[in-house]
């Protein structure tokens, strides 16, 4: 039958009929706060990742920190967006702050494939997680069913034993910055430039945050 009659008779073909999922990737944290080094990352996966998208997931409460060391979540929130304001495959998301805490990752993804069942999610973590992905809550599940980009941190070394299919290790730019380097330097009074955006440096010494 030619292609030409399948709209006359209401027929339409696979590959019309068939929807383009939106892939994205979950990049979890803190961002405690936002610095270049969770951008390179992020753009870097962003480009080079199997995704259309990377979204920041500010964590209102990381289990393994205390809440009292992280500055209120909504601020943290604002200066992800003040960070990545030009960077159309960048967004900052504010899910966790609607679930129960301490959030845990699985459960996030739980809730985002309920609320977007056209889209397919991935997990962004460092490689010193990777050896230890196993023990977070439904681990085994995170390991099987999710591809997990994988970036190198400074200093450290991803093991070959973890060299699966759904687990993609990333060569990017590696920045040797933490946000308590950041936050200590605020505290001393230094300058934080070029540490972070601009943008993120003049609201956070507008605002007097970290001192």
């Amino acid at each position: 039958m030619s292609a030409c009659l399948l709209p006359l008779l209401g027929i339409q073909s696979k590959s019309k009929n068939r929807r383009k999922m939106a892939k994205i990737g979950l990049f979890f944290g803190s961002f405690n706060p936002i610095h270049i080094g969770h951008l390179f990352i992020a753009n870097h996966i962003a480009d080079h990742g199997s995704v259309d998208e990377v979204w920041f997931v500010v964590s209102p409460q990381n289990p393994f920190k205390k809440a009292k060391n992280l500055l209120p979540e909504y601020n943290r929130l604002h200066l992800v967006n003040l960070a990545i304001d030009d960077n159309p495959k960048l967004r900052a998301k504010d899910v966790e702050f609607h679930l129960p805490r301490p959030s845990y990752t699985i459960d996030t993804l739980v809730y985002l494939e309920e609320k977007y069942p056209s889209f397919e999610f991935s997990l962004i973590i460092g490689g010193d997680n990777l050896p230890t992905l196993h023990k977070w809550k439904n681990g085994d599940i995170l390991l099987d069913k999710y591809t997990i980009y994988v970036y190198q941190r400074p200093g450290t070394t991803i093991s070959q034993v973890f060299n699966r299919k759904n687990i993609k290790l990333m060569d990017c730019p590696q920045v040797y910055l933490s946000a308590s380097y950041i936050r200590q330097q605020i505290k001393l009074g230094k300058s934080i430039k070029y540490l972070v955006p601009d943008a993120v440096e003049q609201y956070i010494l507008d605002s007097g945050w970290y001192k």
